[in-house]
Order: C-alpha cells, then structure tokens, then sequence
C-alpha cells in the first residue's frame, strides 16, 4: 500500500459516523472546567454511596479519569474508607486487546500504559478474575437512551463483558456487573452500534442514575 493509499484509508477511518461522533462528544467533555469537573465528581459520590448495589459490592472495579472523563476518584477514596476492595484496569501484556484488573490502594505502584492513562504494574499476586468482581463502573465516550456505549474503539471492555452480556441476555445473574459513568453533556440521541458493542444495563451522570 503507497504511503498516498494508506493517509486515506486513515482519514476515511477517522470520518466514520462513530469517530466523528466520539470527536464531537470529547470535544465537549474537555470543555468543562476544573470547578464543573469538582461538584460533577461530588454529585456522582453522592448517588454512589446511597445506591444499593454499590452498597453491598465489596470487589468493585473502576478506572482513574483521564482525558475529561467523569472523576471517580472521591469514590475510590470512600471505598478504601469502608473496606471495599478496589481494582484497577490493566492492559495485557500478552494477550492484545484484553484488560487484567489488579487491586488498587494507596500503596499500589503505578506506571503509565501506551495510551498515557496511568495503571498499577504487573503483579500476578493483585490480579482479581473478572468473575470474581461484582461491579465494573466503565468508562465511556458517549451513551444513548438505549444503554448503548461508545468507547474510545479500542474494544477491551466490549471484549471483557461479552461473556456477561451473554449470561445477562438468559437473565441469568452473574458477575461482574457493569455500570457506566459519564457526564451528562456524553449524552446522545442515538449510538451507530456495531456486533460487537455491548451495551450497559446502568449508567450514573452526576445528575440522573439511568436504567437501560
């Protein structure tokens, strides 16, 4: 392929409706100041600590905000402070496209991954099966009224979840369940959805708690 065949080929990827859509959506979200950004991470503690199944989850996973997501951070300190185990995505190191989840606490060693999100190093004895997690909060792009989720493409929640998803389909119940967060403006009419896309039964924005 020339170099001329290739710039296309990425130019025309980067113009499909779903790339466009995540452009015009980040846009928005990294427009949000630092005192926007505060009181949305007060008001999403607040809807979390009071919500049931937060309540009774003792393995959760989550991530560390990164570029203008929803910051969970004041969360993640609440469950330290009522002994819930926190874990932490990781990208495989041999498996591609695939997450571990490591426990996460103030002592955890960080590193920064490829994608400049920070992460726990690899240590085989934090690693927590995703089975054995009851909630996944999950990052994401942008959402619709029908769950769907658009994340950043790469796939590795999609990939994570699909054995859930197939489970949650037979209305079997089964772990780990996954809830999303956003803010409010990562709301949109509708998500060009792919096969592969697994949409979230949840969604928190620091002013709703959305069931799908």
């Amino acid at each position: 392929m020339t170099e001329k065949s290739n710039a296309e080929n990425i130019h025309l990827m980067n113009n499909t409706p779903r790339q466009t859509l995540r452009t015009t959506v980040r846009t928005k979200r990294q427009s949000l100041n630092e005192a926007e950004q505060k009181i949305a991470s007060a008001n999403l503690l607040t809807q979390l600590i009071n919500n049931e199944k937060v309540k009774q989850a003792q393995h959760i996973a989550i991530y560390l905000a990164n570029d203008s997501e929803l910051d969970a951070f004041p969360f993640i300190q609440w469950c330290w402070q009522t002994d819930k185990c926190v874990y932490l995505p990781v990208i495989h190191p041999f498996t591609a496209g695939q997450l571990l989840f490591l426990k996460y606490d103030k002592t955890t060693k960080m590193q920064t991954n490829r994608y400049g999100i920070s992460e726990p190093k690899l240590d085989v004895t934090a690693i927590k099966l995703v089975n054995d997690i009851d909630i996944i909060f999950t990052p994401l792009v942008a959402f619709d009224k029908k769950g769907n989720r658009l994340g950043m493409g790469g796939g590795f929640y999609d990939r994570t979840l699909a054995c859930w998803y197939q489970e949650y389909q037979s209305n079997a119940l089964t772990k780990p369940y996954p809830i999303g967060l956003a803010h409010t403006c990562q709301k949109v009419e509708s998500i060009p959805c792919e096969l592969w896309d697994i949409p979230l039964p949840e969604i928190f924005t620091p002013e709703h708690h959305y069931k799908f």
